[in-house]
């Protein structure tokens, strides 16, 4: 199936966020739309999916026009959408959500999902997706949940695939498996809009690129491109893709961690007993595949997690038993994995969203009441030094994109003194720009003398920016190893293996000894 979008422009008030858009996907093609947060990739995307009408502009298909005045419009013109954040019902079982607004019944009105079963198991054979129809969603790992949603599409017969920053939440291993599935997806018929901001994968997949800038198309370019020439048309600026950063200069150790192990409500250890410390001008990254315990020993940190025994210091004084608030006024930072559920009040302002730990506190807060103007100004200060992309300061945290989101969280996070840092998948859906900016933060917070914990499942990210790292195997640590240690080594350890023996296997250690 051909797809043409001509001239698309999407405004929201004075805001343009598609500007007199062309783009053409042919049949059996990898299409990506590469650009930073809020460049109008995910806008335009919902204006081709029906759920924003365009300003202006015109979509055809098949070299007819069309109008979407919904999805369901653009269902049954062939086009399925897998958004960044999964469209649904976490109680229900793959088999239901899959039939959810495509319900057959039987006599009476009952629910028949025997069809919806055999054509999931269909697919899964087809694709080799491995769903289980009858599990339920919210107890499959994030990647099958992403297959549940591909399904959904298919089941619908989509000719053209829309994945909006369908990496954003996957491991490296489920990313690789997802960059596998679009390939026999293509060499099936398939036409793919691949969204994203990942050089790497976009590279590995594309057979056209077309890069958005500000609303704008702003060229387009042959996936042989190298990184540094995609990164510089994505953001308007030469970029550089590594870190520069001297060593660390670890000073004073005031963060400990001992025995420390999290239950969880079925009784099984999630963390198991871990015992490490980070020094003041030191990053520690904690490294493994998500669910092996990262959430819950950063959550058990900030006083999240209830069934936590063992001891966590900072500065000589207890951690466990104080509530979050009693912790952040400790002076610790946190950025948590999920940043539209747990980092930010989707329907708060993006200014108040900015002051969410120090909301109470002058000087945004005189006696019971906040300051609108303190509140305010701090607003535009964050917003221009991190550069939110945003309508104003008044707009709902909710309504931007998932980059921005990430920017609101960091800037709150750094917008006081911190004793610890700790942040988990820091760039998570961020885009090559962004991610150059929030790294340097970083490492400007470490060689200011605060003590960071970085937990991320990207081992790009964990090698840039470490100077020791921890990796976790079912709640267990496997060992801490220097920055400067090879992925080879890494991925042994991931996989379960104690560090000296993985470091024996290996003579590419680049750095010192443990």
């Amino acid at each position: 199936m051909k797809l043409e979008l001509i001239g698309i422009t999407k405004r929201f008030g004075s805001l343009v966020a598609n500007d007199s858009i062309d783009l053409v996907v042919e049949p059996g093609q990898v299409h990506s739309l590469l650009g930073e947060n809020g460049a109008g990739k995910s806008t335009l995307m919902n204006v081709l999916y029906g759920l924003y009408d365009p300003t202006d502009g015109q979509i055809l298909v098949n070299d007819s026009p069309v109008t979407f005045k919904g999805p369901g419009d653009a269902m049954a013109a062939g086009i399925g959408m897998v958004h960044q954040h999964f469209m649904l019902v976490p109680v229900f079982t793959g088999a239901e959500n899959v039939a959810l607004g495509n319900e057959a019944t039987r006599t009476a009105g009952m629910l028949n999902l025997r069809e919806t079963r055999a054509r999931i198991r269909e697919i899964s054979d087809q694709y080799g997706f491995d769903v289980d129809p009858d599990a339920v969603v919210e107890d499959l790992p994030v990647g099958v949940q992403q297959r549940v949603e591909i399904i959904k599409a298919l089941v619908r017969d989509a000719e053209v695939l829309i994945l909006d920053e369908p990496t954003a939440v996957l491991t490296p291993k489920e990313t690789d498996e997802l960059l596998g599935i679009m390939g026999q997806l293509k060499a099936d018929g398939k036409s793919i809009v691949f969204i994203s901001h990942k050089l790497r994968e976009v590279k590995a997949v594309s057979d056209v690129i077309t890069v958005v800038r500000r609303g704008k198309v702003v060229g387009t370019a042959d996936p042989t491109a190298s990184t540094t020439e995609l990164a510089s048309l994505m953001v308007g600026r030469s970029v550089s893709l590594t870190l520069d950063k001297q060593p660390a200069a670890p000073g004073e150790t005031t963060f400990r961690v001992r025995n420390l192990t999290v239950h969880a409500a079925n009784g099984q250890r999630v963390v198991d007993d871990l015992s490490f410390d980070v020094a003041r001008g030191e990053i520690l990254a904690v490294a493994g595949v998500q669910g092996n315990g990262q959430t819950e020993l950063t959550e058990a940190i900030m006083g999240l997690q209830d069934h936590v025994s063992g001891s966590v210091t900072l500065g000589g004084d207890e951690l466990v038993g104080r509530s979050v608030k009693q912790i952040i006024r400790a002076g610790v930072g946190f950025v948590p994995e999920d940043r539209s559920v747990e980092g930010l009040v989707g329907t708060f302002t993006v200014a108040e969203n900015l002051v969410l730990n120090r909301y109470d506190t002058a000087p945004f807060a005189k006696g019971l009441s906040m300051s609108p103007t303190a509140v305010d100004r701090n607003a535009g200060e964050k917003i221009a030094e991190y550069d939110v992309r945003t309508q104003s300061a008044s707009a709902a945290a909710g309504t931007l994109s998932g980059g921005n989101q990430q920017k609101v969280v960091m800037a709150r996070e750094f917008s006081r003194p911190l004793e610890l840092f700790i942040a988990s998948q820091p760039t998570r859906g961020v885009d090559v720009g962004s991610i150059e900016f929030l790294h340097r933060r970083i490492v400007a917070e470490r060689d200011g003398g605060t003590p960071v914990i970085i937990v991320s499942t990207e081992l790009d990210e964990v090698l840039e920016l470490a100077d020791r790292i921890a990796v976790l195997y079912r709640g267990r640590l496997m060992g801490i190893v220097p920055g400067t240690v090879s992925r080879d080594v890494l991925g042994l350890m991931m996989a379960g293996m104690p560090a000296d023996e993985a470091l024996a296997q290996f003579d590419d250690v680049r750095g010192g000894n443990l």
